[in-house]
């Protein structure tokens, strides 16, 4: 090798360095100040009150603050584009469900962002699983007893759900795809008056979650006919699966995880996604999650990954079946 040539590798190995170590000081060193946290929702939903309960658990371990964002709108893709566009130093996280992760890659037909090349995967949060309930009035007692009243009466049901393109919207269309039914859609704002409305009768049924109606259910102010998960909810133990009551390859649930911005450095990532894993042994965040019906899932940034394509592979085809968009 000619003294010209050892010169020039020397020199970009040099230069490497010069960018590697820094980076990877910085890494070590991380968090050196407050941490903001993206909730693509309004405060006081849901996905906002488990990220808070979250960020309270972890805080101490970072030793920094994490602050809370609430950046609503355009079906989550607000604070979506956002944090893409967020310098990938750990210093912007966000919460991220099927909106982001599944959903809106196919209800938009243009996206500000690329929800597999312009996110780095942290880790999954959890996931809770959406029943079908009617108003305890309908004549149906049961789902065999549901599911033939629908296809003797095509068109004359009508489903809630929080609005277009939610988990609740696109489970029933699955359900509709599945069954050959024909029920008719009424979106709302929010879970709250879709569930008051089917509770008052003046709509007949929806996919709820649990978060939001397991008091209800339990209440016996909706009837719980089954539920979209692989097994029965603990929390719901008579209530049969879709897959029992003959309505196989159906599970339908929300999700949620925590993204950051790609090309955020894997010592920060490792870091973030060990502290998420931890806050799930936290009794505070247990007994959220036991009163929201949900069930954590604890793991690898490469496994939300996997989580998040393979939830976008199962829904792409439904949405494009049923002709569902949002732009």
């Amino acid at each position: 090798m000619t003294l010209q040539r050892r010169t020039f590798l020397a020199g970009m190995a040099a230069a490497a360095a010069s960018t590697t170590l820094p980076s990877l000081a910085r890494a070590q060193g991380y968090p050196e100040q407050l941490v903001k946290w993206v909730v693509p929702y309004p405060a006081g939903g849901g996905t906002d009150v488990i990220a808070r309960t979250l960020a309270d658990a972890i805080r101490p371990a970072l030793g920094q603050s994490l602050v809370i964002d609430n950046r609503p709108g355009a079906s989550t893709n607000i604070g979506a584009d956002l944090v893409a566009k967020s310098k990938p130093d750990g210093y912007t996280i966000m919460s991220a469900d099927n909106a982001v992760l599944a959903f809106n890659e196919f209800l938009f037909g243009k996206l500000p962002f690329n929800p597999e090349k312009d996110f780095t995967y942290i880790g999954a949060i959890g996931r809770f699983p959406l029943a079908l309930v009617v108003n305890p009035e309908f004549p149906a007692k049961d789902f065999k007893a549901f599911l033939a009243y629908a296809k003797a009466n095509p068109g004359k049901l009508n489903y809630a759900s929080p609005g277009n393109g939610s988990p609740h919207h696109l489970a029933m269309e699955m359900f509709k795809n599945r069954t050959g039914t024909f029920i008719t859609h009424i979106p709302y704002r929010g879970a709250a008056p879709a569930m008051a409305d089917v509770m008052g009768g003046q709509v007949n049924c929806m996919f709820l979650d649990l978060a939001s109606g397991l008091q209800i259910m339990q209440a016996g102010k909706v009837r719980v006919l089954a539920i979209g998960s692989a097994q029965r909810s603990k929390l719901l133990p008579d209530i049969p699966t879709l897959a029992e009551v003959g309505v196989p390859n159906t599970e339908v649930f929300a999700f949620q995880g925590v993204l950051g911005p790609a090309g955020m450095p894997p010592a920060v990532v490792s870091r973030l996604n060990a502290e998420l894993n931890k806050a799930f042994s936290n009794p505070a965040v247990q007994k959220r999650f036991t009163d929201f019906g949900m069930e954590a899932l604890p793991g690898t940034p490469e496994q939300f990954a996997a989580l998040s394509r393979g939830e976008a592979n199962r829904w792409g085809p439904i949405i494009k079946a049923q002709g569902i968009r949002l732009d």
